[in-house]
C-alpha cells in the first residue's frame, strides 16, 4: 500500500483524499484547520490528518521527517501550495529522500492557480531526479454568458484525471478567453 501525501488538502482537495484512499493508498493530509482534518479522517480509515503550517519552516520540515519515518515515504504527493513556496517542496523530497532513500522513484502533483506561469515555475522549482513533477492548472468554467470559478468537486476530479493518466500538464476547466475570468 503506496503512502500518498497530500498537503493543503483537507479543503478543495478533501475528494482526492477520499479517492486516493479509496484506490488503497495510505493517506496523510496537511492542513491548517484541526476540525476539517479531522472531518476528513473521520470517512476513511485510510486516512490521517496532519494539523501543520507550511510557512513556519522548521516546524513543517520537522512534521514531514517524522511523517516519512513513521507511515514511510510517499510515493505521491499532491500539493496546493503557492510557487513562492517553492522551499516546501524542497522540504518534501528532502523528508521522502531521507525515509526511502536518494533512488526512491516518487510523483508530484503541483496545483497552482490560474495565472500561473508553468514554465517560469517548472524551471524554478528544486526537482530531484527521482521525482517525476506534474502540474494541474485550476482555470474557470464559462456557462452562457458568464463565468465562474471551479467547485471543489470539479478541482478534485480535475486532479485526480492528472495522475490517472500520468498528465505532465494538465489544465482543470479553462483558462481562455483571459478577459471571461470572473
Amino acid at each position: 500500500m503506496m503512502h500518498a501525501l497530500v498537503i493543503g488538502g483537507s479543503g478543495m482537495l478533501a475528494g482526492v483524499c477520499l479517492w486516493l484512499a479509496r484506490e488503497g493508498h495510505r493517506v496523510t493530509v496537511i492542513g491548517r484547520d484541526r476540525r476539517k482534518l479531522d472531518r476528513l479522517s473521520g470517512q476513511n480509515a485510510r486516512i490521517s490528518g496532519v494539523s501543520a503550517d507550511y510557512s513556519q519552516s522548521a516546524a513543517f520540515s520537522e512534521t514531514l521527517n517524522e511523517l516519512m519515518k513513521q507511515r514511510g515515504p510517499a510515493g505521491l504527493v499532491v500539493a496546493w501550495i503557492h510557487h513562492s513556496e517553492e522551499r516546501v517542496i524542497a522540504q518534501t523530497a528532502d523528508a521522502i529522500r531521507l525515509a526511502g532513500g536518494a533512488d526512491f522513484a516518487w510523483h508530484l502533483y503541483h496545483v497552482l492557480g490560474s495565472s500561473s506561469n508553468l514554465d517560469e515555475i517548472l524551471r524554478s522549482v528544486p526537482v530531484p531526479e527521482s521525482c517525476c513533477y506534474h502540474q494541474v492548472q485550476l482555470g474557470f468554467v464559462i456557462e452562457g454568458d458568464r463565468s465562474r470559478w471551479l467547485t471543489h468537486e470539479e478541482i478534485s476530479g480535475g486532479v485526480i484525471e492528472c495522475i490517472r493518466h500520468h498528465h505532465r500538464r494538465h489544465v482543470v476547466g479553462t483558462l481562455e478567453p483571459w478577459d471571461r475570468r470572473p
